[in-house]
């Protein structure tokens, strides 16, 4: 009886994106040329956090990972044909934190050092 051949299982771009998020303390979802985004690196570089970085101008499923990142941003329906653009996106310790505006509030808040630290990502 020959095997039966299995079709090689895709990965949603929603699933891509949580796998990617959960397999570092810190992951930034961004796009090479977008200001902000360097920002944002910059910012956590400058606080002793290396994060994981997905240009997702470099990715071959860049686009449709950035619409699912605005779908779980909140951003319209999954066929929605204009997606805003959304980067960056900031997740710690797999927990999606969001965009540029809301790490810069948790950062001048101050609840973005002990996010960091429930991590791992910052020990002191």
């Amino acid at each position: 009886m020959p095997a039966a051949a299995t079709a090689p299982i895709v990965e949603s771009a929603v699933a891509r994106v949580e796998r990617l998020a959960s397999e570092s303390a810190v992951v930034v979802f961004s796009v090479s040329s977008c200001c902000m985004c360097h920002a944002v690196k910059r910012l956590f570089c400058g606080m002793g956090v290396h994060p994981t970085v997905h240009e997702l101008d470099l990715d071959p499923r860049g686009r449709e990972l950035e619409r699912a990142l605005a779908r779980l941003l909140g951003y319209g329906p999954a066929g929605a044909p204009v997606v805003p653009a959304v980067v960056p996106v900031v997740f710690i310790g797999g927990k999606l934190v969001g965009a540029m505006d809301r790490v810069m509030a948790a950062h001048i808040n101050g609840s973005l050092v002990p996010l960091l630290k429930e991590a791992g990502a910052l020990w002191l």
